[in-house]
């Protein structure tokens, strides 16, 4: 894709392809090249197409699955979503080797887990910047319906406690449309300048109705900052320390906040137990499957 995204891919020998077309005459090309293996990354209708054409010339397809696609396909598009989402997860799972970051994701298949990850040794460094004054929530993602973040809107208008909100992602158009006393942060930042902007808050919310493996999660969990999300999503949590289920409701969330920011420091201590995943730790897994 040539949209702008929030983190800059810098490798090389990428091709930016306009077209199906264009980017499965590219993918044949490939083919020149023996013992050449192909890793499409999420089911769209794209790595759809993609793995029909390996498919049928036999190539050997590794498919990595990060969400759940049934659960957003409904989420945007209801449930003719889900079954157009079904049908291609039928077909590209049939003979592929299937990667996940959530073995809920693949039933009754053979799967290999991984861990995504971004952190590194910068992410993990002791942070001693902390403003407790007043709750300062901060999201960091897309802002798509099932990521809940216009549920998010909602709840924060409703709310009559004093918090400040933040987002980080591509908010060009929203900024118009919903409350004026949200802080709109942009997006595209590097990893420096991200980890300050999750020092400068004092508590992550991540309003999302389906997730699988959310690195942001990760992310604000190594910066020993707590995390809110909401009943949907409580498969995520798995064994890590810092992490608060709300109802989603104004009620739920207020106490939810009221909560950690009465109980700060005993939670920061819980989330030093946190045994989190690492960029290098995730490499090293993707490197030993497809190899």
């Amino acid at each position: 894709s040539n949209i702008k995204r929030s983190y800059k891919i810098k490798l090389k020998n990428i091709s930016v392809l306009s077209n199906i077309f264009s980017f499965l005459f590219c993918i044949y090309k490939t083919f020149k090249y023996k013992k050449t293996n192909y890793l499409l990354i999420s089911i769209t209708p794209y790595t759809f197409l993609s793995y029909l054409f390996l498919f049928i010339f036999r190539k050997k397809i590794f498919v990595y699955l990060r969400s759940n696609g049934h659960e957003e396909y409904k989420a945007i598009f209801g449930i003719i979503g889900f079954l157009i989402y079904h049908v291609m997860y039928i077909c590209v799972t049939f003979k592929s080797n299937i990667i996940v970051c959530q073995s809920r994701l693949v039933k009754n298949k053979k799967i290999d887990l991984v861990f995504p990850s971004r952190l590194d040794e910068n992410w993990l460094k002791t942070n001693t910047n902390l403003l407790l004054d007043k709750p300062r929530l901060l999201y960091v993602g897309r802002i798509r319906v099932e990521k809940g973040i216009f549920s998010l809107f909602k709840l924060y208008d409703e709310m009559t406690i004093d918090l400040e909100l933040s987002i980080v992602g591509r908010t060009e158009d929203l900024k118009a449309k919903v409350n004026k006393k949200i802080n709109f942060l942009g997006f595209g930042y590097d990893t420096a300048s991200l980890i300050k902007v999750y020092d400068n808050h004092n508590i992550f919310i991540l309003p999302s109705f389906t997730e699988a493996h959310p690195q942001v999660l990760d992310e604000s969990l190594a910066r020993k900052r707590p995390v809110i999300i909401f009943e949907e999503i409580s498969h995520i949590i798995k064994n890590r320390y810092g992490v608060f289920i709300s109802k989603r409701n104004v009620q739920s969330l207020t106490e939810t906040i009221a909560f950690i920011m009465n109980n700060y420091s005993t939670i920061q201590e819980s989330m030093s137990q946190n045994k989190l995943p690492t960029r290098l730790k995730f490499i090293s897994q993707m490197t030993d499957i497809l190899s």
